[in-house]
């Protein structure tokens, strides 16, 4: 178990805000968890997107770590610090997944798959994005320890209390986003397995509803009921077509992709329901109702890195290579590959430029300037340096006027994907004029050679272009 939880922490804990960049939804998350601070209220505005608990975990442990009193320069190194806490926090999470997955695996399987699929898990390219302050981070760790429980619980003659307890944690996974509900199906089926007793289901599924339903109810309290439903139905409009996304995982990382993949045909062969129920709900569900960025597929990861484990464990177990040696050394190419490979990304500094750019802002527009940018750095500008013409992002300018005469533009990634969004992001657009342009280093990789192909999933530490003109009329 060691040696998967040191590789964990080497991968996940390495660099934890130069790579990956950082991104818009990291932003939305870090604003809402310093506004709980701030308010004590987990509710920001009357958007209502996602449950709570993201940003109470979140807003948890800046509170514990004093966040509210740092008091960042302006220089880009002290603004780039901003996100070392909370970034240090999701690596943290993805090395007790690593140990989850260890011990899940240890109890279901047996024999190397939970070395395998652990290490898997550690040192596969592309478990770098658990790296990144999202939903699906904090959530991890809560589904594998409802799975966990779970499964002691049919070991054990304390059942009922390990089910509750698993159920409560599943519970706490959907408040934090509401895919999380598809991993009821196999751990329902975990508990009912056992004894075959629906009583057993339904202890689980007591704390699994109810805590979820504080969402809805603050809600109904705040007399905002029509705005959640607004909220929760906008989510399923999403138009990525699965085969995008299934082609995307293809891409910046074939080895997880081929070996996931792989290990779930063999699972539906053998009719494995514990890896079938974990991944096939799960993305069926995401494939009808629309939640399709990549990142949103963040829960199947660990689900296909043991489903990779067991297969390697089987060709070993039935001799499928003979020779214990020959078996040995296939095993070390897969993970010496990939522990280099995710080290060859993990060693760059991809998102001082986006600091650099943050700094020139700070440094060179007061508030006499409205700032349209990404949620990356409207939080900093708006919380920790208190500027008041800092919108939460600038789709602001789609639905309200503009009050000051000058408006400097963050143009980064993000906002050229957006301006499909409305007119007016591009006629802010046209009416400005490039003052300074930040390039930075991700440009400088070859995205379509292995591993470096993960840096298309980092677009945003690419070209940000600081523009300056006349607002939207």
């Amino acid at each position: 178990m060691l040696i998967p939880l040191l590789l964990s922490g080497f991968t996940h804990l390495w660099n934890p805000v130069g790579y990956p960049d950082v991104f818009f939804d990291e932003g939305i998350y870090m604003r809402r968890a310093v506004n709980l601070l701030h308010t004590a209220n987990p509710q920001e505005g009357n958007v209502y997107d996602h449950p709570y608990f993201g940003q109470i975990a979140i807003a948890s442990i800046l509170a514990i770590t004093n966040y509210s009193d740092i008091k960042p320069s302006t220089d880009p190194e002290s603004l780039q610090s901003l996100y070392m806490i909370p970034r240090i926090f999701m690596g943290l999470l993805a090395v007790l997944d690593t140990f989850l997955i260890y011990k899940i695996v240890q109890l279901r399987y047996g024999g190397i798959a939970p070395f395998l699929s652990a290490s898997l898990f550690a040192v596969l390219p592309f478990t770098w994005i658990f790296k990144r302050i999202l939903l699906d981070s904090i959530l991890m760790p809560l589904v594998l320890g409802a799975i966990l429980l779970a499964i002691y619980s049919t070991k054990t003659k304390q059942k009922s209390v390990l089910i509750i307890f698993s159920g409560c944690l599943l519970g706490l996974a959907v408040f934090t986003k509401i895919p999380a509900f598809t991993m009821i199906f196999v751990v329902a089926w975990i508990v009912y397995s056992d004894r075959k007793k629906f009583s057993d289901v339904l202890l689980l599924l007591i704390p699994f509803l109810l805590i979820p339903l504080i969402w809805p109810v603050n809600a109904i309290t705040l007399d905002q009921f029509d705005l959640w439903q607004k909220g929760v139905l906008w989510q399923t409009q999403r138009t990525n077509s699965v085969l995008d996304i299934f082609g995307f995982f293809a891409v910046i990382d074939p080895l997880m992709f081929i070996l996931g993949l792989s290990g779930m045909v063999i699972a539906a062969l053998r009719k494995d329901k514990f890896l079938l129920l974990g991944f096939a709900p799960f993305v069926v569900f995401l494939s009808i109702i629309g939640y399709k960025q990549y990142f949103h597929w963040m829960m199947v990861i660990p689900v296909m890195c043991i489903a990779a484990g067991v297969l390697l464990e089987s060709i070993h177990k039935y001799n499928i290579i003979k020779k214990n040696i020959a078996f040995t050394a296939i095993v070390s190419v897969i993970l010496i590959f990939s522990f280099v490979s995710t080290t060859l990304l993990i060693i760059n500094n991809i998102s001082s430029n986006q600091f650099q750019a943050l700094s020139y802002v700070l440094e060179n527009y007061d508030d006499s300037v409205t700032v349209l940018t990404s949620p990356v750095y409207s939080w900093i500008l708006y919380d920790m340096f208190e500027r008041e013409n800092v919108p939460k992002d600038f789709s602001f300018i789609l639905f309200h006027p503009i009050n000051t005469e000058k408006t400097v533009i963050m143009v980064d990634e993000h906002y050229r994907i957006d301006l499909k969004r409305g007119p007016q992001l591009q006629t802010a657009l046209d009416r400005t004029t490039v003052i300074q342009t930040f390039e930075g280093t991700v440009n400088k990789f070859n995205s379509k050679i292995y591993p470096y192909t993960n840096m298309q999933a980092n677009g945003e530490a690419g070209k940000i272009e600081i523009r300056e003109g006349t607002h939207v009329k």
